[in-house]
């Protein structure tokens, strides 16, 4: 195999595992998406019951909501269709059930808009007002420019979902760092029927509620003391 063949298939994976870094500097770290407030009522007190809120996350809002808006996002930004982009940003958006939930994402979205300007994507600069709303469509739009297929960018998406909210979670339990790569195996292993769940979701079955994820992230938004953004 010569060196522009490798270069052509490793390339497009070495800028997924850029996309999913913890280190990326859009702030996922700083969130926990009803963890913290969860873990503070009782809610979550072990790796067990870490593990059952979110595979219900993993099995629900993301096989029904995120992941289904990430491919048809990709899409948007292949076709480069501000407008499809914008109806898909707008769904998502009215998916989201608390107000924590909407700034995290748009707050994110304008961190990796900059990110976008900063690797000098193609058409990034014309499309940042759209990008800058959510950062599913940042990372839909790198996932394009960088010919990443789009199943392996939502394989990505919900990696660093898990992972982050799983670290979020070793902090806040706390949980030992054996029984939190413990969880993420076992959850990893849900992914890939999540993804076909995903690519299979017509346009008028996405949708899914969290009631438990809902109430948590209410709640934090005037937790007394806590360690993660709202």
């Amino acid at each position: 195999m010569g060196t522009l063949t490798r270069m052509i298939t490793d390339l497009p994976l070495l800028r997924l595992m850029q996309l999913v870094s913890p280190s990326l500097p859009i702030g996922g770290f700083t969130y926990s998406q009803g963890i913290e407030w969860a873990v503070e009522t009782g809610w979550l007190k072990t790796a067990a019951d870490l593990d059952g809120w979110l595979a219900d996350q993993l099995q629900s809002s993301l096989a029904r909501v995120d992941l289904p808006m990430l491919l048809r996002m990709q899409a948007a930004a292949g076709a480069r269709d501000p407008r499809v982009m914008t109806a898909a940003i707008d769904h998502l958006i009215a998916a989201r059930e608390t107000m924590e939930l909407r700034l995290e994402e748009s707050n994110r979205g304008r961190a990796l808009a900059d990110l976008l300007l900063a690797w000098d994507l193609a058409d990034a600069r014309e499309w940042r007002p759209v990008l800058a709303r959510s950062q599913a469509a940042g990372f839909a739009f790198a996932a394009d420019a960088w010919g990443i297929a789009p199943r392996r960018a939502a394989a990505g998406y919900a990696w660093a979902w898990l992972e982050g909210l799983v670290l979020t979670a070793v902090k806040c339990v706390p949980l030992g760092q054996t029984q939190g790569q413990q969880v993420l195996v076992r959850l990893a292993g849900l992914i890939p029927a999540v993804l076909d769940q995903a690519q299979a979701c017509p346009d008028d079955a996405i949708g899914a509620s969290c009631p438990a994820l809902a109430i948590a992230s209410s709640a934090h938004e005037t937790q007394y003391t806590r360690l993660f953004r709202s």
